[in-house]
């Protein structure tokens, strides 16, 4: 009787999968791209939750829209507490940024905020933080647009890798970030 060694494949590679990840995180991929001038860059972000939806504003010109993937829990709310996979919602800013994260570059944006801290300290409960608009996870760039079929994220915003390399080169620190509902 021949083996049908393919019937173990999905076996192995979910098997194999943890590690990958864990090694792959580790391996930050190249240079980020340089800033685009001044007048291409954004001065807000608007983020539409509901309709998966980021865009860049220059005044009152939308000079960039993505489709966005959001946390594990977008429909339940604001983020509330670390761990509960909300994607926050209100003004925020970008400020800083981190071309070596674990996933394909990373803007921070300033959740927590004092009413974050202080619903959460009410609530007895860290308000967690690391909330970042960022591309796929490193080793993952090849499923692009795919990403967007579920929401995967912790909370972040996630985006293509392409998408993400764009949105660095447009996103100066300091820019105002509201999510909506």
């Amino acid at each position: 009787m021949r083996r049908r060694w393919w019937l173990g494949l999905p076996i192995a590679l979910l098997l194999g999968l943890p590690l990958y990840t864990k090694a792959m995180a580790r391996l930050a991929p190249g240079t980020p791209p340089p800033m685009r001038p001044v007048a291409e860059q954004a001065d807000r972000i608007i983020v539409e939750k509901s309709a998966r939806r980021m865009e860049l504003w220059r005044g009152t010109t939308r000079i960039a829209s993505y489709d966005i993937a959001l946390g594990g829990a977008p429909g339940d709310g604001p983020k509330r507490q670390e761990g509960d996979e909300r994607t926050p919602e209100g003004s925020y800013v970008i400020d800083w940024r981190n071309p070596r994260s674990v996933a394909h570059l990373s803007l921070h944006i300033s959740y927590p905020d004092a009413r974050d801290r202080a619903a959460a300290a009410a609530a007895g409960v860290s308000p967690g933080g690391a909330v970042m608009i960022h591309g796929l996870p490193n080793g993952w760039g090849a499923l692009g647009g795919l990403h967007r079929m579920a929401d995967w994220t912790d909370g972040c915003i996630g985006v293509t890798n392409t998408e993400m390399e764009a949105i660095w080169a447009r996103v100066p620190d300091g820019t105002p970030i509201e999510i909506r509902p």
